[in-house]
C-alpha cells in the first residue's frame, strides 16, 4: 500500500480496508498453502467525481455471507463506494479474476468522463488504467479520425467504446465488438448518453465476427490485448483492404509482428503514450493507410 503511483484518495481506502478485511474474516490467501481466501482488491477511481468501485477477488463463496453483513460498515466509513462486488476466482493459477461476479450495490457501474464523452466501468470489463494519459490517447485517436473522410467504422476489441465514441461523429456508422457483455452494456449506455442513432455494440469475438463479414468499412479500429490481433484477421484486413487501419497496442512487438503481415498497408502517423509510467511499458497508436 506504500507504492508511490497511488493517490492520496487510495491511501484513504486502505486505511479504512485493513480493519474490514479482518471484520469480514477474509484471510489473505497464502499461495503455497493453497489456502485463505482473499486474493486481490481491485480498486477504480473515477476522476468525473471521485467515486470509486471496490472487488474482493476471493477464493471461494465461504466467506460472502461475513462479508456482505460487514459491508455496512465500510460503507458507513467510505461513502464513495459506489460499486462492491465479489469476484470468485477459485483456480489456482495466476489469474486475476473469475467468471462469477457478485454485486453487493444498487449501482453496478462507475461513471467516467473523458474529453466530453461519457464512459463506464462495469466489473469484469476492460478500462484503462491511466485516466489522464488515456484521455489524451483517446482524443489523438479522434483528431486523425476526423481528418479522415470516413463514413463506416469498426471498433474491433472495443472494451467499452472508448475508441469508437470519441471518433463517431452522427453521420458516421459505428459497429463495435468486444467478447466481454459487460463492456458492451457500458458502451450501449455511453452511445445512447451521446445520441449517437447509428451504433452497433455487439458482444462478440473480434476476429470471428469481422471474417464473417462482407459489407467492409472504410475504418476498423484494433485494440486488441498483448498478444496483439494474430495472422487470422491480419490475412482477412489485408484481403478485405480497408482504406485505414488505426492500432493501438500495449505491446509494441506484437503490433509490429502484426503489420508485417498486413499486406499493402504503410505507417501514416505513430505516436507513444506513456500509459505506464515507471515501467519499461507504453501505449503506441499507429494509423494505417492502404497503398
Amino acid at each position: 500500500t506504500d507504492c508511490p503511483l497511488y493517490s492520496d484518495a487510495f491511501r484513504r481506502v486502505f486505511t479504512v480496508l485493513k480493519p474490514f478485511i479482518a471484520r469480514a474474516g477474509l484471510t489473505p490467501y497464502n499461495v503455497a498453502r493453497k489456502r485463505g481466501e482473499l486474493k486481490y482488491l481491485l480498486i477504480t477511481e473515477s476522476t468525473l467525481d471521485g467515486g470509486m468501485m471496490l472487488r474482493f477477488v476471493l477464493r471461494s463463496e465461504t466467506k460472502l455471507a461475513q462479508l456482505e453483513a460487514a459491508l455496512p460498515w465500510l460503507l458507513a466509513q467510505l461513502p464513495q463506494l459506489k460499486v462492491v462486488s465479489a469476484n470468485i476466482q477459485p483456480v489456482h493459477m495466476a489469474i486475476m479474476e473469475g467468471e462469477r461476479e457478485i454485486v453487493f450495490t444498487a449501482e453496478r457501474a462507475l461513471e467516467e468522463n473523458f474529453n466530453g464523452v461519457p464512459l463506464w466501468i462495469r466489473p469484469q470489463s476492460f478500462f484503462q488504467t491511466n485516466p489522464q494519459v488515456a484521455s489524451q490517447l483517446y482524443a489523438t485517436a479522434r483528431d486523425w479520425v476526423r481528418a479522415l473522410p470516413a463514413k463506416h467504422m469498426w471498433d474491433l476489441f472495443c472494451g467499452v467504446g472508448g475508441f469508437g465514441l470519441h471518433c463517431a461523429t452522427p453521420a458516421m456508422r459505428l459497429t463495435g465488438i468486444e467478447i466481454a457483455p459487460e463492456a458492451i452494456a457500458s458502451a450501449r449506455q455511453s452511445a445512447e448518453m451521446l445520441g449517437l442513432t447509428d451504433v452497433h455494440f455487439q458482444a462478440l469475438d473480434s476476429t470471428r465476427f469481422a471474417t464473417a463479414q462482407q459489407d467492409i468499412p472504410d475504418l476498423v479500429v484494433v485494440n486488441p490485448p498483448r498478444r496483439g490481433i494474430g495472422e487470422e484477421l491480419c490475412e482477412f484486413l489485408s484481403a478485405m483492404a480497408p482504406k485505414t487501419i488505426l492500432y493501438s497496442s500495449c505491446n509494441a512487438q506484437t503490433m509490429a509482428k502484426d503489420i508485417r503481415l498486413l499486406e499493402g498497408y504503410r505507417i501514416e502517423k505513430i505516436q507513444l503514450f506513456d500509459m505506464f509510467p515507471h515501467t519499461a511499458h507504453y501505449e503506441v497508436l499507429t494509423l494505417l493507410q492502404r497503398g
